[in-house]
């Protein structure tokens, strides 16, 4: 059974409806260098991240220009942990939790097995997804779950997929990647920025249920 973190929240009703499904986390995205209808403001960022209730994960996710704007980052909007896309590196991840103290999560690509090793031990979590070149995810592309796998046995970090996924393929996905956690934005939505939240609750449901391996 996977963890879910649902992402690109904008706004209350849908934070709720994440909730009411049963997300283990949200994410809200602030300060990325890439055009998305899932971005909100530093303000909206964290009067969202405020609603979160005690056992859930608020997670910022961003694309921050470096360590000290990170910091600057959880400091205005005081999440649980941050998702940091972009070239960082083991130290940058050492300094912003050390001082921030919340919990770092660097997203690499399923290709890019090297990085994986290089931030495992500074990483409190590592979401593999298929980026851009630039570091960022949010493609809603899918990406060789096999390879996620792969990554996984060889790493301390607990490892969160991410990439296309959607209420149809999540079950198939977590059988394949075996992950920690599954993260979704796109796949959960019914226009861009905005939760559909039968989907929300059907993503969560099919995310921890056991698919039989075919014989």
């Amino acid at each position: 059974m996977a963890r879910v973190k649902i992402c690109g929240l904008t706004d209350p009703a849908d934070l709720r409806a994440a909730i009411e499904a049963g997300a283990d986390a949200i994410g809200v995205i602030s300060s990325v260098s890439v055009d998305t209808p899932r971005e909100v403001d530093r303000r909206t960022a964290a009067e969202l991240v405020a609603e979160v209730p005690p056992f859930v994960t608020a997670t910022l996710v961003t694309m921050p220009e470096d360590a000290n704007h990170a910091v600057d980052l959880v400091r205005a909007i005081r999440p649980d942990a941050i998702q940091l896309h972009g070239k960082f590196s083991a130290e940058d991840i050492g300094y912003i939790r050390a001082e921030t103290g919340i919990k770092v999560i660097p997203a690499i690509d399923y290709t890019d097995t090297d990085r994986a090793q290089d931030l495992d031990e500074a990483a409190d979590a590592i979401l593999v997804d298929s980026t851009r070149e630039d570091g960022a995810g949010g493609t809603g592309e899918p990406h060789d779950w096999e390879a996620t796998a792969n990554i996984a046995e060889t790493l301390r970090s607990p490892v969160i997929l991410a990439g296309g996924l959607a209420p149809d393929n999540v079950a198939e996905a977590v059988r394949v990647a075996a992950p920690f956690a599954v993260d979704v934005a796109s796949g959960v939505e019914r226009t861009a920025g905005r939760k559909d939240h039968t989907a929300l609750a059907t993503f969560v449901q099919n995310a921890g249920r056991e698919l039989e391996v075919p014989t």
